[in-house]
């Protein structure tokens, strides 16, 4: 399992992830997914 807890990420003053929670299971597939660019 991967559990990850009010993660928050800036760049300067920019917020781009706030307060995240997020639970993976075992055997569960997940991925992230977004503009070309943003990764």
């Amino acid at each position: 399992m991967i559990t990850l807890k009010d993660v928050t990420k800036k760049y300067g003053k920019f917020t781009a992830v706030d307060n995240l929670n997020l639970e993976i299971e075992e055997g569960d597939s997940f991925g992230f997914l977004g503009p070309n660019g943003a990764g």
